[in-house]
């Protein structure tokens, strides 16, 4: 009775962690989408690679996210996890390729953006939101042991980072006319990206995996 017990304890907390990682994921794609909205329109009013790279930034957020609910779909979302991981390394590539490119870009052509209210409002929320959802995605994933929620975790600490330096470049430049602020920090940005989606293309992402209550229990018969 004790090892039946513990076996089902163990599964309602596992199948409330996965609720959870699936309310987290939507929560992801509903706010980058806004996000992506913003971003993309501020950005192509004020002629700023960076707000722009931001916006497709968040598009990419959602296409992690949206993986992780393709997995958590599967009966057994453990046989889709290499896949799940293979794609969020793809977008994570896709992100440092665009990140870099634009920098190099703005580097050689002294791309100067105008400044932009909006631009700098949605990196400040941005910059308060993400973390939070990044820190809960990180514990959910730990504690499932699922490698795709950790490496998704991995992808909005990034879009974290992105925003801080989308906020301290479109500050630099609107307060003191340092141009080359924002593409020096989206070249570091870059190379976080391409190291991220090394990891979750080998699956370095995860820790092990909570192993499952002892069929025994507390069952002395067992011993």
């Amino acid at each position: 009775m004790t090892s039946q017990l513990g076996v089902t304890q163990h599964t309602n907390t596992i199948e409330g962690l996965k609720r959870w990682a699936v309310t987290l994921a939507w929560l992801t794609v509903v706010w980058n989408l806004v996000e992506a909205v913003v971003a993309l329109t501020a950005g192509a009013a004020a002629d700023s690679s960076a707000l722009i790279g931001f916006g497709l930034d968040s598009t990419i957020e959602v296409s992690s996210a949206s993986i992780v609910l393709w997995q958590f779909r599967a009966t057994i979302p453990e046989t889709r996890e290499h896949l799940a991981l293979r794609f969020i390394a793809i977008s994570f590539f896709a992100l440092a390729l665009w990140v870099g490119a634009s920098a190099i870009s703005d580097l050689a052509q002294r791309s100067e953006p105008q400044a932009s209210t909006v631009g700098i409002a949605l990196a400040a929320v941005s910059l308060a939101v993400m973390p939070i959802l990044a820190i809960a995605k990180q514990r959910v994933g730990r504690a499932m042991g699922a490698a795709v929620v950790i490496a998704d975790s991995a992808q909005t600490w990034l879009c974290t980072s992105l925003s801080a330096v989308l906020l301290l470049g479109l500050g630099a430049n609107a307060l003191a006319g340092w141009w080359w602020a924002d593409p020096i920090a989206g070249l570091a940005i870059a190379g976080v990206a391409t190291r991220e989606g090394i990891e979750a293309w080998q699956g370095h992402n995860c820790c092990a995996t909570p192993e499952a209550p002892s069929a025994c229990g507390n069952d002395d018969a067992c011993t």
